[in-house]
């Protein structure tokens, strides 16, 4: 067992910066060694080894009693080779010398075959890697305190059938969904330059959905918890990250609220948008828009290619020039923070958009040396041992004024807007251009103060419009840093966990729709 600590409740934890030594224990030097070698030995300019351990597992409720549970492990290893300017891949279970070098040996004949494929086809293009610093023996883990796996399943349950119960209690809540999404993932990496890293993530995704439904009407509406999936152990559950009590206090309330409601009347507003809605913004019409990969036309899987082509980098503006964006592999509890990605390069932060223009793209070492970066800035990841690595969305962060306002100062210069919080459903053109958002919940807006919940809404624009409209980012006070657990890409698919920080905004003359008028034509 990894080192451990004792809580007051006799608990053990992680101690941070501790691998966990089950998976230390296993051979992993000498299977790496094994397939680099053969590798080497069939001519390889390039081998790279990984071996994962990734447990996931899933607690779901439907009011208040389990619904279903998961636990799965997934442990295996992937070589993959750059052999004669051409990819080649293999992945194994085997744990033993002979079986990776056997993989080795798959890998490197895929490459030839490829390579016949390739040529076959006309084509010339050769696979290039960008330099990256030698990084041997690092270890990283991720900032959390107690690893929700060693919190027994009941227990689990327990937190979460305690939470339902207490919302179906309150006056018009019908029902409760919840579940708990848990992930532990080891991950080592060697290759043939000499780097040699040993990793260890968990993350968390809690969330309830209150249902109320009328009787006498039948019309239902429901809304969801804003607490985003996190980097984070058990304790962001019971004690850091998050203000549960204060959430499960307010949202049976504000259901009915919402129940009440009028339909917003369609036309131009001020929006004041709030973190928990902004940062999936972000994500559609920023994250996979400066995907490399994406913008070349190379990746069109899932979310389509990007306008923000290679030829407007410097050029295009994005947005206003308050906005600034980061992408970053390095945020404490981002669910796409690393110490050292799947090619071996250490985790960065770096400027996607400043000053409203488009200035950097989200980069591999293949797509940095094809379009003559120096360097990837860490965003190669394969969501299992049995898939070869891909380009994938760091997070991607709108940066705060760092004297910015509060998001009740914001919401006090609108005259006529509203006022925007939490996700929900969404939808955007395969160019990342066209896109139109709603929310949990909205509330009219009228001389700087808010008029209550309207229902109905959804907000409309392209992506430079929407971004070119901000007139104001909040402070750092109302930074919150939202995310997904399934970000979806590649063929065959992957998903992949990502986080996108931002302060709440303001945006100025935003078309919105009412969306039961639009249903209706």
């Amino acid at each position: 067992m990894a080192k451990t600590a004792t809580t007051a409740t006799n608990r053990e934890i992680f101690v941070p910066h501790t691998i966990d030594e089950g998976f230390t224990a296993l051979p992993l030097r000498a299977l790496a060694d094994a397939a680099l070698a053969r590798a080497r030995a069939l001519g390889a300019d390039h081998a790279d080894f990984r071996l994962e351990r990734v447990r996931s597992a899933a607690v779901r409720l439907r009011d208040a009693k389990p619904a279903g549970s998961s636990d799965t492990t997934d442990l295996g290893y992937a070589v993959r080779v750059v052999h004669g300017g051409t990819w080649g891949f293999a992945s194994g279970v085997d744990l033993t010398m002979d079986a990776a070098a056997k993989v080795a040996s798959q890998a490197v004949a895929m490459a030839k075959l490829s390579a016949q494929v390739i040529r076959a086809a006309g084509s010339d293009e050769r696979v290039e890697l960008a330099d990256e610093p030698v990084h041997a023996d690092r270890t990283w883990v991720s900032s959390y305190e107690i690893d929700p796996f060693s919190v027994p399943e009941e227990e689990r349950f327990a937190l979460l059938a305690g939470w339902s119960a207490r919302l179906l209690a309150a006056n018009g809540v019908s029902h409760v969904d919840a579940s708990l999404l848990s992930v532990h993932e080891n991950k080592f990496y060697a290759d043939t330059a000499g780097t040699v890293t040993t990793q260890q993530r968990v993350r968390l995704h809690p969330q309830l959905t209150a249902v109320s439904v009328d009787d006498s009407s039948g019309e239902f509406d429901s809304m969801r918890t804003l607490a985003p999936p996190a980097g984070r152990g058990w304790e962001y559950l019971t004690g850091t990250g998050w203000d549960w009590e204060s959430e499960l206090a307010e949202l049976p309330g504000l259901l009915a609220e919402k129940m009440r409601a009028p339909s917003v009347r369609a036309g131009s507003y001020d929006l004041v948008v709030d973190p928990s809605n902004l940062w999936l913004t972000i994500h559609e019409s920023i994250g996979h828009a400066t995907e490399l990969d994406r913008a070349l036309g190379y990746e069109a899987a899932y979310a389509g290619t990007s306008f923000a082509t290679f030829d407007q980098l410097g050029k295009l503006k994005y947005g206003s020039e308050i906005m600034n964006v980061t992408g970053d592999r390095t945020a404490e509890h981002g669910l796409a923070t690393i110490g050292y990605d799947d090619e071996g390069v250490a985790g960065q932060s770096w400027d996607l958009v400043k000053d409203g223009t488009l200035v950097g793209y989200q980069l591999d070492r293949r797509i940095a040396r094809l379009t003559g970066f120096e360097r990837s800035n860490g965003c190669a990841y394969a969501d299992s041992p049995g898939h070869v690595p891909v380009q994938r969305m760091a997070n991607v962060s709108l940066q705060p004024d760092p004297g910015g306002l509060s998001t009740e100062d914001l919401i006090s210069g609108v005259d006529n807007g509203l006022y925007l919080v939490g996700d929900r459903s969404w939808s955007i053109d395969m160019q990342r251009y066209n896109f139109q958002f709603t929310a949990q919940r909205a509330y009219a807006v009228r001389g700087g103060r808010l008029a209550g919940q309207v229902r109905d809404f959804a907000y409309q624009a392209t992506t430079t419009d929407f971004w070119g409209s901000m007139a104001a980012v909040g402070g750092p006070q109302t930074y919150v840093l939202g995310g997904a657990f399934n970000c979806g890409k590649a063929q065959p698919g992957q998903v992949a966990a990502v986080s996108h920080g931002c302060p709440s905004a303001l945006f100025k003359g935003v078309n919105i729709l009412n969306t039961t008028q639009e249903a209706g034509r």
